[in-house]
């Protein structure tokens, strides 16, 4: 009987570390010590250390990192934030959330991530600060961005919740990392970080992140914060994952190559302008929704992100945003197939199979 394919195993990943991953949590549960303490500490040193950054500020999610970033830099109701439509909501959910207005620029139809042309057209007195998205793993074009918000005054939070390993990340003023399970690092639940090199604006994300409280006096609340503490377990399980990125990141490579080098003139295959982690690996097709509905009755696993741009929403449709046609396009035509490092190349050997019968 043939073995069921699954777009993404993370049992494969937990039984080659397994031994680790107890030992790790066996040592939080005799400590005691549940919410932050050493096991957070130490992850959020090695995070810093990782990257080359002087920060990092553990919270419990990817969508708090970014709110928190927001909050830490004073946005406020009736600003402005430019950011992409072509992504998951919690980009734009966590502006609005503030009061301050989410204005969307269209992408490079090529890389999928914000196009640096189309934030020029954007910004107004209003705009106090953009967050580009390294979407799927691919670096967004940093050089031009910085070069952008310098210009302008305006500070960049980075979203990297898809890219954490990705070549020239970190260049913002903050970069929020997620931790949610099917990421490149993820925890066995959720949890985020904000990476920084600014030391007063760390301390205020310690506030935040803690209901406004005190570092040194218990039970004063300087700040209206909120519950964001990354829990100690999460922390031990990530520092053990952590030490293995940088070698599940290779073999996401090699798998996304060898996609490529099979795929390559058969649909449009995804195209690095950088650097790439391939957190998903997506390709463009005009037949889109019939290839996926061929591959699912075939048993090939495949997702579509993103079905719906941002813009299009009805969350947001009291908003009138106009038309980002990029955006627009990409969400019919993109759809991604099975990538992570355990991904056997028989199974990628049947993914590339089926696509290929399709197409003849």
């Amino acid at each position: 009987m043939q073995k069921t394919m699954k777009f993404l195993d993370l049992k494969r990943q937990h039984m080659t570390i397994k031994k680790e991953i107890d030992q790790a949590i066996n040592r939080v549960l005799d400590s005691n010590v549940y919410i932050g303490g050493p096991e957070v500490q130490g992850f959020e040193k090695e995070v810093a250390d990782f990257l080359k950054i002087k920060y990092g500020v553990g919270v419990n999610s990817g969508t708090d990192a970014l709110k928190l970033s927001l909050q830490s830099l004073g946005i406020k109701r009736g600003d402005e934030v430019i950011t992409s439509p072509f992504t998951f909501i919690a980009s734009a959910e966590v502006i609005v959330d503030l009061g301050a207005k989410p204005v969307f620029a269209d992408i490079n139809p090529r890389t999928f991530n914000i196009d640096p042309l189309k934030i020029e057209e954007k910004i107004t007195s209003k705009t106090r600060a953009i967050i580009p998205i390294h979407i799927f793993g691919q670096l967004a074009d940093m050089n031009s961005i910085v070069k952008i918000a310098r210009e302008h005054n305006l500070f960049i939070i980075e979203d990297a919740a898809q890219s954490l390993g990705v070549k020239g990340m970190g260049r913002g003023d903050l970069t929020c990392l997620s931790f949610f399970p099917s990421k490149n690092l993820g925890a066995y639940g959720d949890g985020g970080m904000i990476m920084l090199n600014n030391e007063k604006i760390k301390d205020k994300l310690l506030l935040l992140r803690n209901h406004g409280s005190s570092l040194k006096e218990k039970y004063l609340n300087l700040v209206l914060g909120t519950n964001s503490r990354l829990d100690a377990i999460q922390a031990a399980i990530l520092r053990v994952k952590l030490k293995y990125l940088n070698q599940w990141n290779k073999k996401r490579k090699e798998k996304a190559e060898y996609y490529n080098s099979k795929l390559g003139g058969i649909v449009e295959v995804p195209f690095v302008e950088k650097d790439h982690v391939f957190n998903q690996y997506t390709i463009k097709t005009r037949k889109r929704n019939q290839l996926k509905n061929y591959l699912d009755k075939n048993g090939i696993p495949s997702m579509i992100y993103y079905p719906l741009p941002l813009h299009r929403q009805p969350v947001f449709k009291d908003m009138n945003y106009s038309d980002y046609p990029e955006a627009d396009q990409a969400s019919k035509q993109v759809l991604s197939l099975p990538i992570y490092p355990e991904l056997e190349q028989e199974e990628q050997d049947d993914v590339i199979k089926k696509i290929k019968s399709f197409y003849e």
